[in-house]
């Protein structure tokens, strides 16, 4: 068993002992869950890094380049894809461009707006790196074998429906 596994199953029996009212049993599941979340995230910065990409600078990218060539998008548009905030936005957008990876104009008929549109650097920088992510999601899940990762997926689907309302 690993550390954390035995971490969360010492938390739990020093609250049974502690607080007998009350019920641990969710512990479990949360905290092992957390710690995967974690775990999961460090393992996926580690590719992004290998492109010279933060996690966000990721998300940016893969949004435009999934919007479908010209590979286009507003900046609220970019925001509502990637759960950013609009001054979360504009930084990572200023450091981007600076990278070269995408730029920013005028739209068309409004001088107010902007579109932001991956370079070929960046289109060529995203397709490398999403290529080498789903291979490390694929290593992932892969540690947990074919049937074991559908029924993860099935209880995360419906569980995720159920707190999104």
């Amino acid at each position: 068993m690993s550390s954390t596994t035995v971490r969360v199953s010492r938390i739990q029996e020093e609250w049974r002992r502690e607080r007998p009212d009350l019920d641990v049993a969710p512990q479990g599941v949360i905290g092992r869950l957390h710690r995967v979340g974690a775990r999961l995230t460090e393992e996926l910065v580690a590719v992004y890094a290998e492109h010279g990409l933060a996690e966000g600078d990721f998300d940016v990218l893969a949004t435009l380049r999934r919007a479908g060539a010209p590979y286009e998008r507003t900046p609220g548009e970019l925001a509502e894809h990637t759960m950013i905030t609009t001054g979360g936005m504009t930084k990572r957008l200023d450091r981007l461009e600076r990278a070269g990876l995408l730029t920013r104009r005028a739209a068309d008929g409004d001088g107010r707006g902007r579109i932001v549109a991956l370079t070929e650097r960046g289109r060529e920088t995203i397709d490398a790196a999403v290529t080498d992510h789903l291979a490390n999601e694929r290593r992932l899940v892969d540690m947990l074998g074919a049937r074991d990762a559908a029924e993860l997926e099935r209880i995360l689907t419906r569980w995720l429906a159920r707190l999104e309302g």
